[in-house]
């Protein structure tokens, strides 16, 4: 008998040590009911070759709860989280995120904001707010404790006032910062005072869509051949690296005679991972259209030729977007050709910037 109770005794005593460890990367209903409720919760942070190291821990009360819907490719979903992480502080409330933004966003970075599971999202009720592409004041003003926000906004008006925080939440994990950085050495090979300049240029539907549908069109070969030229004349050593979905089109329009030019990747938009990785560890960017682009310039740093003036007057993409709240002031904006354009309404470029 005295056994029995001894054995009883140390079961229970191992399962208070297992409760006390355990955690849960997503919240769930019980959690939500109480608004007094602290609940530690387990955040995504995979270690090189996707092995895991263990929950980082943050304790909170569960009292508020901001999401954003997901969707889109990876640098739409980098805008979208960067966009709720930074109008949740400012709120003082707590962001979490939808399934389907983890999914791609943790793959390539160690993100810390909690993960809402759907079966909770969709019992839930939620005050909800049509976000544009940039920051307006009234944002600063909301107080709703179940906030779910929708659009596509990018803008760096949403959140480079905390810069350093946002690209803390986008750091890599440590497989794809050594693939980056033995890439680039590889392109290096015994060169001495490289500059890397990494260079994406946006094709696919978009090749279709600008003209069609928003009255614009993409970056051509005139474009990239500036943009080159400018950092062949500033430093004595530039190296470009090549990302696309077109890059059929590049290797035929891309100017690789003076052997300082390299072509990343295979151009599948599938696997986008390993080419965003190799851009951001550039010095230096030059992008073309789209939130891929930005973001990689973003995460660069250093100076960003991007291709600016490329829709033309009354396109119905200015409905939503702004050349100014997209690029950033420094940045180096050479304008596009749009004759090809105005050539199909029988007008010249005279006058056009």
């Amino acid at each position: 008998m005295k056994r029995c109770v001894v054995w009883t005794v140390i079961i229970l005593f191992l399962f208070f040590i297992i409760l006390n460890f355990v955690s849960w990367e997503y919240v769930t209903m019980d959690n939500l009911k109480s608004t007094l409720f602290r609940k530690t919760i387990q955040v995504n942070n995979t270690e090189k070759n996707d092995k895991y190291s263990g929950p980082q821990r943050i304790s909170h009360p569960v009292n508020s709860v901001w999401v954003i819907e997901s969707g889109g490719r990876l640098g739409s979903q980098m805008g979208k989280y960067a966009t709720l992480y930074a109008l949740a502080k400012i709120s003082g409330h707590q962001p979490y995120i939808l399934p389907k933004m983890h999914d791609m966003l943790s793959q390539l970075f160690r993100i810390k904001v909690p993960v809402l599971p759907l079966e909770v999202a969709n019992r839930m009720k939620w005050k909800r707010y049509l976000l544009k592409n940039w920051m307006l004041p009234e944002y600063r003003n909301i107080s709703d404790d179940h906030v779910r926000f929708s659009g596509t906004p990018w803008s760096w008006t949403f959140y480079h006032h905390i810069r350093d925080e946002i690209l803390q939440e986008f750091t890599f994990h440590d497989y794809l910062k050594e693939e980056a950085n033995e890439y680039l050495a590889q392109v290096r090979g015994d060169r001495k005072n490289v500059t890397f300049i990494g260079v994406h240029v946006r094709r696919g539907d978009y090749v279709t869509v600008m003209p069609r549908d928003r009255k614009g069109v993409v970056a051509d070969k005139g474009y990239i051949d500036k943009a080159m030229a400018y950092y062949r004349n500033k430093y004595s050593n530039p190296l470009f690296v090549v990302a696309s979905n077109g890059m059929t089109w590049c290797k035929e329009n891309i100017n690789a005679s003076f052997g300082d030019v390299h072509f990343a990747g295979d151009g599948k938009e599938s696997s986008p991972a390993h080419d965003f990785a190799i851009l951001a560890h550039c010095n230096h960017t030059i992008m073309t259209i789209g939130s891929f682009g930005f973001w990689s310039s973003y995460m660069t740093g250093g100076e960003t030729i991007y291709l600016t003036n490329f829709t033309m007057p009354g396109s119905p993409m200015m409905t939503f977007f702004k050349y100014d709240a997209i690029y950033l002031p420094e940045w180096i904006g050479i304008p596009a050709d749009l004759s090809p354009l105005l050539a199909e309404k029988g007008e010249n470029n005279t006058g056009i910037i």
